[in-house]
């Protein structure tokens, strides 16, 4: 199917995006920076004259100076190797003979919990199932069942409190260690414990033979837990939604081959990218294309990636891109998602894990005889990633 072909619907999920016209690289009054152009933001998050902003590393930073940070916080040569030597966990043919089969089983799973209860919340069936195959994949096994419950617990937004020591704010403090410890009791501890008895073929076993504490490996389970789990979840349902809410292309899905369900989940995520901004802070001089040549970002600067916006950048995407065209024409060197899944050292290592357990999960549920969207969900926004949360898409079969 080509752009021309089939245009589907726009946007579901509506983000304030600050954009300044014919400025894709403009710096605000607080001295923030702003890249919304793709081959800027693209540039900035490939550039090696950067650090990691955003994800609480900022405040982290004072908290670790003991432990080794979780991947997601560290930069540079160290972080470059961590993920060389991590990549083999998540290439497409290890996914393909090692989880595919896993996935379908969990897949299954979630899809007869529905047909067993008639009405179901396709977040938490989404959620149980990312969990599932998150956790085959770091190590996350043996855990105790309500894994998902318990992480769904800590990830779940608290309100800011005013003060660290108000009343609301040690009740959120005491709510997210009390949420955490039971995951690393109940989850974390128990793999660890069967990984230093006996080494596997996972991430945890990597951590280990890396020398790292137990506190480490918490940490990396807790970045894999919100970049690998939560995401995925927000993923499924928002794809779900476009192919409840656009005949056309519900159709287009169901009966094309894996390579076209693929594209058609691509371009979902290309126009609804779950975290829509990312941080980094320049650590030198970096110079990213322009509208009228080359702009110089000075060292020390912080700059927010509006990677949304940079989805929609009609010089890569072609036309009418704030639309759903499966199929349409991108530059050889452009991924389907375009920089939904970042980009550089940074980009998102379980991208086609991500991809094939959405895909598996997706097309046996739109095969269920009678699967109707009974409740629209509800969206909220996390304001510091700009990432969406969907919560109430009601699933209902005969």
């Amino acid at each position: 199917m080509t752009a021309e072909a089939q245009v589907g619907s726009a946007r579901r999920v509506e983000r304030e995006e600050p954009v300044a016209p014919g400025c894709p690289v403009h710096v605000d009054a607080d001295g923030v920076w702003h890249v919304q152009s793709f081959a800027a933001a693209r540039a900035l998050l490939r550039s090696t004259e950067t650090r990691q902003g955003g994800f609480g590393v900022d405040e982290a930073r004072r908290l670790v100076a003991k432990i080794r940070p979780p991947v997601l916080w560290r930069d540079g040569p160290e972080h470059r190797e961590h993920r060389r030597q991590t990549a083999r966990f998540f290439t497409p043919r290890r996914v393909d003979e090692k989880y595919r089969e896993l996935m379908h089983g969990y897949a299954e799973e979630q899809c007869e919990r529905l047909r067993q209860a008639g009405r179901a919340d396709l977040s938490r069936l989404s959620f149980a199932l990312a969990v599932a195959v998150a956790g085959e994949v770091v190590g996350l096994t043996p855990g105790r069942p309500g894994m998902d419950r318990r992480l769904d617990r800590f990830f779940k937004p608290q309100p800011p409190a005013p003060k660290f020591l108000s009343r609301a704010g040690i009740r959120r403090f005491l709510h997210s260690n009390f949420a955490i410890g039971a995951f690393y009791l109940r989850d974390v501890r128990p793999a660890i414990r069967a990984r230093r008895r006996e080494r596997r073929d996972d991430l945890i076993s990597h951590l280990l033979d890396e020398g790292c504490r137990n506190v480490e490996v918490l940490g990396e389970c807790m970045t894999f837990a919100a970049a690998g789990m939560i995401t995925t979840r927000e993923f499924i349902t928002v794809a779900a939604w476009h192919l409840f809410t656009d005949e056309a292309l519900r159709t287009a899905y169901v009966t094309g081959d894996e390579e076209a369900r693929f594209g058609v989940l691509h371009e979902i995520l290309r126009l609804e990218p779950v975290v829509a901004n990312l941080a980094r802070w320049t650590t030198g001089d970096v110079e990213v294309p322009g509208e009228d040549g080359p702009v110089a970002i000075p060292p020390g600067a912080r700059v927010d990636i509006g990677l949304a916006t940079a989805n929609v950048d009609p010089v890569v995407v072609g036309g009418k891109p704030s639309r759903l065209c499966p199929g349409r024409a991108l530059p050889d060197n452009v991924a389907g998602s375009v920089l939904s899944f970042g980009d550089g050292p940074h980009r998102c290592p379980g991208a086609h894990v991500a991809i094939q357990e959405t895909d598996i999960f997706l097309a046996k549920l739109f095969a269920m005889p009678g699967l109707r969207m009974a409740q629209p969900p509800t969206v909220s926004i996390r304001p510091e990633i700009a990432s969406y949360e969907l919560v109430g898409l009601i699933l209902e079969v005969d």
